[in-house]
């Protein structure tokens, strides 16, 4: 009989007042006796709908029957026969609007933490001291060029590789990962864990180069003309931060949320043995509400700052962030000063930021998706006194690939255009990933470089 304890286990985690001071991870891992306990509360439903949440297929009930029996090497296989990167999505994946929202075990109680065992199941296999060496594919004469190392790549290039493909993935930066490396604090998705499953990438043998700009080094039709790549794959990401566009945002102490994240992730400027220049923070305002504000807030709070506020024009039940990391959020002291709108940014004297002038908002009617429209109350501003403010609403593809490449179409917002199964408008070039739907999440990113995987099979093999 399934044990039939309403709440999941909790994850344990770091102390709050401690984290907020350093840059270690924050939540700590199930053990094995949690881990087994917390699959003995799955009900192994006949039909399983946490599945049809999962937007790579992750064969969870079976996976979670062999966590509950103690076998973690089975359940890594099972896991990772669909998905190339678990410990990644163990740790950043909302899974409490995927899996665990189709869990019929959360209908009465909470859903079974999934997310949780995934993330236990995958660490455990990555500390084994002894683990088989791992399968390469023999090679089926193909080759494929894949644009960029964020998610959507790395996942394309794992199942093409699993089918016999000669992969390469060109990076322009000189680590590999994408958004994975540059846009998530080590404290939420240690850097250390994304360079693992990047190594089980290279060991059954996909190819990477760093320090490569496709549209600049090298561009799309020399990939095809010069290095003979049958298809191409474009996973570029959206690194272009979007801005305001009010008075002052060009004022120093203004920050993109990517610049300052990058700094800090990619560049280690909150090491004392790395020379990346970092602003010292004392009252931050963060403009946005999603997990990129969450996470730039709790840099600049580890960072020192005594005060960070997340600014954000809606209400608590529109914020767009994970609940859990709201939840974190403010366990570290994050102020939320919600249904604000940024009007100015305004300067002292020396041209720096001395405040953001704000006008507070009351909500109105439902849009079409169902949001409440923020409408400005008038005569309602006021002034909130900080002296760093980072914007955190978005981000928007690179223009290189669209301005060097024939052929492709783009959407209004600069994403290109592919259909269901990641295929352009150009022959032979697929693309998925915020290149094609501006800022997601990294498991739809996953779901599209599988899709793109798919798509670029079909092709090569409709051409023999």
């Amino acid at each position: 009989m399934a044990n039939m304890k309403m709440e999941k286990n909790p994850m344990p985690e770091q102390d709050p007042i401690v984290r907020a001071g350093n840059f270690e991870e924050v939540a700590l891992g199930y053990t094995p006796e949690m881990a087994i306990d917390e699959a003995k509360r799955c009900l192994n439903c006949p039909n399983p709908m946490c599945r049809t949440g999962c937007p790579v297929s992750v064969r969870i009930p079976e996976f979670i029957a062999k966590v509950a029996e103690g076998d973690f090497d089975a359940a890594y296989e099972i896991i990772t026969s669909t998905n190339s990167l678990p410990a990644v999505c163990g740790r950043v994946c909302p899974q409490e609007k995927q899996c665990e929202s189709k869990c019929v075990r959360g209908i009465k109680g909470e859903s079974v933490g999934i997310g949780r065992l995934e993330r236990f199941v995958a660490d455990y296999h990555m500390n084994k001291a002894d683990k088989p060496a791992p399968v390469v594919p023999e090679s089926n004469g193909h080759k494929i060029a894949v644009v960029g190392s964020g998610p959507a790549s790395l996942t394309c290039a794992g199942d093409l590789r699993k089918l016999g493909y000669e992969v390469t993935i060109y990076e322009a930066f000189h680590k590999t990962g994408g958004v994975l490396v540059y846009g998530i604090p080590q404290f939420r998705l240690p850097k250390e864990i994304v360079a693992a499953e990047i190594d089980n990438l290279k060991a059954i043998g996909v190819n990477f180069v760093t320090d490569a700009i496709i549209g600049k080094s090298v561009t799309v039709d020399e990939l095809f003309d010069d290095f003979g790549y049958e298809a191409v794959f474009i996973g570029s990401g959206a690194g272009l931060p979007q801005f305001l566009k009010i008075p002052g945002e060009n004022l120093l102490g203004v920050y993109s949320a990517n610049e300052l994240l990058t700094r800090v992730n990619l560049m280690k400027a909150y090491r004392d043995d790395y020379d990346t220049p970092i602003k010292h923070f004392n009252r931050v305002a963060v403009v946005g509400a999603g997990n990129v504000a969450m996470d730039a807030s709790r840099v600049a709070k580890r960072l020192g700052a005594e005060h960070v506020y997340i600014t954000y024009r809606r209400g608590r039940d529109e914020l767009p962030a994970r609940k859990e990391e709201v939840e974190h959020a403010e366990a570290e002291g994050i102020e939320f000063n919600l249904l604000n709108n940024p009007v100015s940014i305004v300067a002292d004297e020396n041209g720096r930021v001395k405040g953001i002038e704000l006008v507070k908002q009351e909500l109105g009617e439902p849009d079409e998706k169902g949001r409440r429209k923020p409408v400005p109350v008038e005569g309602s501003n006021w002034v909130l006194d900080v002296d760093t403010v980072i914007i955190a609403i978005g981000t928007s593809p690179n223009p290189l690939i669209r301005n060097t490449t024939e052929g492709l179409t783009f959407t209004r917002k600069g994403g290109i255009e592919a259909d269901e199964n990641g295929k352009t408008s150009r022959e032979g070039v697929f693309a998925g990933g915020d290149a094609v739907t501006g800022a997601a999440t990294v498991i739809l990113a996953m779901g599209a470089g599988k899709t793109g995987a798919k798509g670029i099979d079909e092709y090569i093999k409709s051409k023999q």
